[in-house]
């Protein structure tokens, strides 16, 4: 059968889907290219570039796996595919622990001023004085909205820096280590670090806006790792410049890349940034290509 890969996969994966016996092309396609070309192909794999549309499924007529290498499904239209019986699978465990360590790297930036402090002394500068009120993890309440596997990843790391870790999700999992299971409000109220990692629904909108702003202790720290979406950007920049939000970090936009709409809060001060790379380590992406390919060969020959 013949598989497109239009964002990439590690050789490994390409390997299996290879010695499965099926044709891999991976090839980078333009929106307009893929309705044109995509039922040529029984199965697709995409990370989060590649949109695969109502019009993409109803173009696919040979289509029968769609395959995102990664956490979301909000590129593509699962009810379409639901309706057509093609079956929709990911990753949602392979990129965990990189997630969570980013997680990390912005709640540690963000506390120890890496973010500006490095770009002004590249200046030229020695900013002692001004970066000199960081604040340590140790001891600081963290709340995880969002206890999948990323978010239980973000709990073991939390613990690991003294922290007493607090959590909500809709879905209650178990964890293997000791945890307070509470209501999101409550996180909302006492974490001095919250940090975001439930999926965008687009007809609510966003986790967190100004409401929620207003609910938290005055210099929380917000970090979002999950969607762009998922925390209101207005509301978000009036919580920083007021004072009320000490500092977030943010690896997900509504837009990306951003637009120029979006650079105040881009180049605030107290805002640690990266460009979506949340699952893109080494590691990461070895996991994620073996985890996917096998997931397409068995969907394939079931």
């Amino acid at each position: 059968m013949k598989i497109l890969v239009s964002d990439g996969i590690t050789s490994e994966g390409a390997k299996i889907l290879s010695n499965a016996g099926h044709q891999v092309d991976k090839i980078k396609l333009t929106p307009e290219e893929l309705l044109q070309k995509i039922d040529q192909y029984d199965g697709i794999i995409i990370r989060s570039a590649t949109k695969v549309t109502k019009e993409v499924i109803e173009a696919g007529k040979n289509l029968k796996v769609i395959a995102r290498g990664g956490v979301g499904l909000d590129n593509v239209d699962q009810v379409a595919a639901k309706e057509k019986g093609i079956k929709v699978m990911n990753t949602p465990g392979a990129s965990s622990v990189s997630v969570a360590e980013l997680a990390f790297a912005h709640m540690l930036a963000v506390s120890r001023f890496l973010n500006v402090s490095s770009m002004e002394m590249r200046q030229g500068k020695w900013p002692k004085k001004e970066y000199s009120e960081g604040i340590e993890l140790f001891k600081k309440n963290l709340g995880v909205l969002g206890f999948g596997n990323i978010g239980k990843e973000v709990g073991r790391r939390g613990l690991a820096f003294g922290m007493q870790v607090m959590a909500y999700d809709p879905i209650v999992t178990p964890a293997d280590y000791k945890v307070e299971m509470t209501t999101k409000e409550a996180i909302l109220a006492g974490a001095d670090f919250i940090t975001l990692h439930l999926p965008l629904n687009k007809k609510e909108g966003p986790v967190i806006g100004k409401k929620e702003f207003d609910m938290m202790k005055k210099g929380v720290v917000l970090i979002n790792c999950a969607r762009g979406g998922v925390v209101d950007e207005t509301a978000l920049l009036e919580a920083l410049n007021s004072g009320k939000v000490a500092g977030a970090g943010l690896d997900v936009f509504v837009n990306e890349p951003p637009t120029d709409a979006q650079k105040a809060l881009i180049n605030h001060p107290r805002v640690s940034v990266s460009p979506h790379v949340g699952g893109q380590t080494v590691e990461a992406q070895e996991r994620i290509g073996i985890e996917i390919a096998e997931k397409v060969v068995k969907a394939l020959s079931a």
